[in-house]
């Protein structure tokens, strides 16, 4: 045990700055959805229905990440340095990857998720497309055709004929299951549609496009050939194309940039925009130009702006039950995101309810039910009144719309409180569900509610009864009681949660080892207001000193002293209740001509057992007399746990 002391002198100039400690302190969702992608990068992403599969190139990781719906990842085909662009089978059994930097296309099961062939093409692949059960395949500025239906795989290369493809952006595919035999081609500013019905590529037409393209689609009635980047009118938007003479046709205005194109198997067409600020996915039925659906993506980056769309990173559910994005941050985190039933109109359903209203009393309750296109007159809503006594909600009457989608009705509330009254949409196939709500404030009576003990001091570790006191109510006569001890490292919890006695009382008993506010809570019913009374008590600390080092006891009058020759140094060896960075106060005070003298105090911390043992340097001179007191001093001692407590004084003197 190390000791350090502090002297005591003769005079009242008592000094308590050596003082030291003998022992020291020891150091103690169907909904839309979103989920994060496992890549570095994203290439190209396609959805395989008949599985409820989406596939995820990454061509920096150089390899395949599947999903199901919802975004969670259910397998990862690795090993495929600078993989690409996508294609699923006509029979969705195949998935087919164009591998770059093999120079190959591999193919996948779809139901094992296993690489079951690896087909050398002698370029490096990129965007692919499946037609009548050929892949086709961009290269370069050109693209080819893989054949693997006869007992050797057949590669076609170079088959653009004479088109001058020549832009940076790469070479786009696009077809359409619906349209058997025809591709388009698009690269730098030009467009082109080709017969592929024989061995190899006939073009039919070819024409002009902007350079900005990032994607091509088709739509699956082969009219028109759908750009990522295009005029209506100079400004931004998905350009659209005649397929037999690439005429330029109206197309869909979005928001700014442009970055992706996708037509769904019923014509509904997806196009995708990077937009910090602006929603990044819009939808358009065919020929519409007023998109029926937005999405506009969160900010997860650290930016003003919100997570914005991967180039072509958009794919539609063969349903048109779902269209999938993939978005960025700035923090270079992808995310799968499913976006649900883009093809309907999202409805809006406006509530109105008073703002207060009587218990007892009728009110009424307004609203009205728009959309892009209308809804009809009579168009059926359920409502729902939530209260205290129906929390789950209660059922009432149908209401229908009139023909401008207003409705109203009355109700009259028989429980007091918030009354929530929630009006619900189903939907249609061309309508999503909406729902709407507005609440009530109904008055409620009050009660009484009253709690004992506050404010009172208790021993350390005594047994106190708090008892709360509820008054008149209606139905509920439950309280609970809650204790929360002073210090962070206490939680509140709950004592006791019970319906009071005949007299209306619930008593809970308390350990007092620290400060601690009780709470009472009577969560009120239909007729009588919730209410908290809150009763803070006080507990001290246990606080004792043991003396050591003296050679006998004694009384000088009626006090009791203790002994120690004048080159003794005293020991005073204080317990008391342990708290991490607690300290005792050593007060020490000095008898001169009949009174006792204040000489100072220090403040010395607790080690783990609660101990703190302090030397007195000693007198040096006989008739020296003294004494000492530890305290644990809210707030000074180190924490604000439990009340002031001041331990009993200790006396002793010096002598020869």
């Amino acid at each position: 045990m190390r000791r350090r002391s502090i002297s005591i002198a003769t005079s009242l100039a008592v000094v308590l700055g050596s003082a030291s400690l003998i022992t020291g302190v020891a150091g103690p969702a169907a909904a839309d959805s979103a989920k994060v992608l496992p890549v570095k990068a994203v290439g190209d992403i396609i959805v395989d229905g008949a599985h409820r599969r989406v596939y995820v190139s990454d061509p920096a990781g150089g390899k395949i990440v599947v999903t199901d719906y919802s975004g969670t990842v259910k397998a990862t085909l690795t090993g495929l340095s600078g993989v690409s662009g996508l294609a699923l089978s006509a029979d969705s059994g195949q998935v087919y990857a164009a591998v770059k930097n093999g120079n190959r296309i591999i193919s996948v099961e779809t139901s094992t998720y296993t690489q079951t062939a690896s087909y050398p093409v002698g370029v490096a692949p990129g965007d692919l497309e499946v037609v009548d059960g050929r892949i086709w395949f961009a290269h370069g500025t050109n693209f080819g055709s893989l054949d693997v239906s006869g007992p050797e795989p057949v590669v076609h290369l170079a088959q653009r004929g004479d088109v001058d493809f020549s832009g940076a952006f790469g070479m786009f595919l696009a077809s359409d299951p619906a349209v058997p035999g025809v591709l388009v081609a698009g690269n730098g500013g030009r467009l082109a549609v080709y017969d592929v019905s024989a061995d190899g590529a006939v073009l039919r037409v070819k024409g002009d496009m902007d350079t900005a393209v990032r994607q091509l689609d088709l739509t699956p009635d082969g009219e028109q050939v759908l750009t990522s980047w295009g005029d209506p009118e100079y400004g931004y938007g998905l350009g659209a194309y005649s397929a037999t003479d690439l005429t330029e046709r109206p197309g869909y205005p979005i928001d700014a940039y442009p970055n992706a194109v996708r037509v769904a198997p019923d014509g509904s067409v997806a196009g995708g925009s990077s937009s910090w600020y602006e929603p990044d996915v819009h939808i358009h039925r065919p020929g519409d130009a007023v998109p029926v659906r937005e999405y506009d993506f969160p900010n997860t980056g650290n930016s003003s702006g919100a997570d914005t769309l991967v180039d072509g990173a958009l794919a539609w559910a063969p349903d048109s039950s779902r269209v999938f994005a993939v978005s960025e941050n700035t923090y270079g985190t992808y995310t799968l995101r499913a976006l649900t039933d883009p093809t309907k109109e999202l409805p809006a359903l406006k509530v109105s309810a008073p703002g207060t209203s009587e218990r007892g009393k009728k009110l009424t309750v307004t609203g009205k039910l728009t959309s892009r296109t209308p809804l009809a007159a009579g168009t059926a809503l359920k409502v729902t009144r939530t209260d205290v006594d129906s929390p789950d909600g209660k059922a009432l009457a149908a209401v229908t719309t009139k023909a401008d989608g207003g409705f109203s009705f009355t109700d009259t509330p028989p429980a007091g409180g918030k009354v929530t009254y929630k009006v619900s949409y189903a939907g249609d196939a061309t309508h999503a569900p909406a729902s709407g709500s507005d609440a009530v404030d109904v008055p409620r009576k009050a009660t009484s509610l009253t709690l004992n003990n506050n404010g009172k001091l208790y021993a350390y570790g005594k047994d106190v009864t708090f008892t709360a006191h509820l008054g008149t109510t209606y139905k509920n006569r439950t309280v609970s009681l809650y204790a929360d001890p002073f210090g962070s490292d206490k939680p509140k919890k709950l004592l006791k949660t019970a319906k009071v006695n005949s007299s209306g009382n619930l008593s809970a008993t308390v350990d007092m080892t620290r400060d601690t506010a009780v709470t009472a809570v009577f969560a009120g019913d239909a007729r009588y207001a919730s209410k908290t009374v809150k009763s803070t008590a006080y507990a001290q600390v246990k606080v004792s000193t043991a003396v050591s080092k003296h050679y006998k006891t004694g009384r000088i009058g009626s006090t009791n002293y203790y002994y120690f020759h004048k080159n003794t140094d005293p020991v005073f060896t204080t317990t008391m209740t342990y708290y991490a960075g607690r300290k005792q106060r050593f007060q020490l005070q000095v008898y001169y001509q009949g009174s006792w003298h204040d000489s100072g105090s220090q403040y010395f911390s607790l080690g783990a057992g609660g101990k703190s043992a302090v030397r007195l340097e000693a007198a040096g001179t006989a008739g020296v007399r003294a004494r000492m007191r530890s305290s644990y001093v809210n707030g000074s001692s180190g924490d604000s746990v439990n009340s002031t407590t001041h331990g009993a004084w200790k006396y002793f003197t010096f002598t020869n």
